[in-house]
């Protein structure tokens, strides 16, 4: 069976596929001592070696570079949460006896929550994690922990295992029927990024507990932040959207969440200490991108818009649609799945060439043919595997292709009236479009008297499980009470 059978298999079980959609734009950074956090972009990082590191690991870190960003959607860009990441590293380091060691440390701007280190000191962190910490000490605890993967060197120990595979080659070109860059592939290679082994993770836990405590940050904060990834990762499991970065491959056992919180104590005493600065820490994440990031595009309700390449589409009724960092998948409930990525080809070639290349298995040559629709150029053909029957699309806007992708169990007219008109709905946005684009993002408020969890989990109650969400990213439970004059996250559509 094809490739294409295989992964709308998955989509229609996960609901989600992912082939990129972005580029980079240009870079800057900001610079604290011997701390580089970038802003946005795609300009070669600055050399970053720790100190005692092998050369070599510079050349690994530099290289891999802009592939990560590529694959994680770019740079995210909000001064003052890179000014807090920067004091942060800065104290990480001088309690790490790398006082005069340069690192990287970039802003991801993905809502996956994922750290992670490569050799040569370059450290990633996603506005994923921002958004699910909740104060200086618990941010601390997983910077820590990717300091100590690079100086334990672990992150080279990961390199060497995996050379002969590049991190990310490029962003999709062709996904299945015979190209071996597909999403499976891509989607294994962001998992090694930060696939280290048990002991690894555990040793890295402990050195990261003592640099944070060394630090002045409280160290009881890794135990902590472990339990708030477990929760999340069970959240995120039951919206049909497991996180395949940090929550699968830093698995917050019960186990190790004690094993975190008994090295604290062991090493700091028993009691919490340091600083968490709660107050500091939310007024620089106030007005964080959550979830999807309006670049990547946006749903609203069946249709998708995109507005930096300025096009927009609807799906049919019954499908629900999910945007990952960089594809659109919709799912029905009767077995039917539609995909929306898009594709590198060159211009002189023809749509209906590009649809008989051989990207996609099963293809029926004499079923492909031209339309416009809109004003935009348009290819269609059919493809069939044992269990799944297709319907393509390949359009080409302004110089990119896109391609839609329908699947379901067979044929049938009304499958094919629903193809066709997310296809004729595909076309230009106008300024009425782009004036539905809502943003959401974190909103700090203050708890006041009369307050409890329950009563400020309502702010939220017009997302989807927004309640819920409520309680973990603020590490609380149904009922807890709230401390009159503290500060808590809620997530809001601007």
């Amino acid at each position: 069976m094809g490739h294409i059978a295989e992964d709308m298999r998955t989509g229609l079980r996960n609901g989600l596929l992912a082939v990129s959609l972005l580029a980079l734009s240009a870079c800057t950074t900001l610079t604290s001592s011997n701390i580089a956090v970038s802003q946005t972009g795609d300009r070669p990082a600055p050399t970053v070696v720790p100190e005692g590191t092998d050369p070599d690991d510079a050349v690994i870190g530099r290289r891999e570079h802009p592939r990560i960003i590529a694959a994680y959607g770019g740079v995210y860009s909000d001064r003052p949460a890179e000014i807090m990441v920067a004091r942060i590293v800065g104290r990480l380091l001088a309690a790490a006896n790398q006082p005069n060691a340069q690192f990287q440390v970039t802003i991801l701007d993905s809502s996956e929550v994922n750290a992670f280190a490569l050799p040569g000191g370059y450290i990633y962190v996603t506005r994923g994690i921002l958004a699910l910490a909740s104060d200086t000490s618990e941010l601390a605890a997983v910077l820590a922990h990717e300091i100590a993967h690079v100086t334990l060197r672990h992150a080279r120990a990961r390199t060497d295992r995996t050379r002969t595979t590049e991190i990310v080659d490029r962003v999709i070109t062709g996904v299945f029927g015979g190209d071996t860059s597909t999403d499976a592939t891509a989607n294994r290679t962001r998992e090694s990024m930060a696939a280290f082994g048990q002991n690894q993770e555990l040793e890295a836990d402990r050195e990261g507990i003592k640099f944070a405590g060394k630090a002045g940050y409280d160290p009881q904060a890794a135990a902590r932040f472990l339990g708030v990834m477990s929760r999340f990762a069970t959240f995120s499991a039951g919206a049909g959207n497991a996180d395949e970065g940090f929550l699968s491959s830093h698995p917050s056992t019960p186990a190790r969440i004690q094993k975190a919180l008994d090295t604290a104590r062991t090493m700091f005493g028993q009691t919490s200490m340091g600083e968490t600065d709660r107050d500091g820490y939310l007024a620089s994440i106030a007005g964080l991108t959550f979830g999807d990031s309006p670049a990547q595009g946006s749903i609203v309700g069946r249709r998708f818009l995109h507005s930096a390449s300025k096009f927009t589409f609807t799906v049919p009724e019954g499908y629900t649609l999910q945007n990952s960092q960089s594809a659109v998948v919709g799912v029905a409930g009767d077995g039917e799945a539609v995909r929306f990525d898009s594709a590198d080809v060159q211009p002189n070639v023809a749509l209906t060439d590009y649809l008989k290349s051989g990207w996609i298995a099963g293809l029926k040559a004499d079923s492909v043919s031209s339309q416009s629709y809109n004003g935009i150029e348009m290819a269609s053909g059919l493809a069939q595997t044992d269990q799944w029957f297709f319907r393509v699309s390949v359009m080409r806007l302004d110089g990119q292709v896109y391609r839609f992708i329908f699947a379901a169990k067979s044929d049938s007219a009304r499958f094919a009236a629903g193809a066709e008109s997310t296809l004729k709905s595909f076309r230009r946005t106008d300024s009425s479009d782009l004036g539905q684009i809502r943003k959401v993002a974190i909103r700090v408020v203050t708890a006041k008297t009369g307050d409890t969890a329950d009563t400020l989990a309502r702010q939220m109650g017009g997302l989807n499980r927004g309640t819920d969400l409520f309680y973990i990213i603020n590490d609380l439970y149904p009922g807890d009470p709230v401390v009159v004059g503290e500060k808590y996250k809620v997530v809001v559509l601007q």
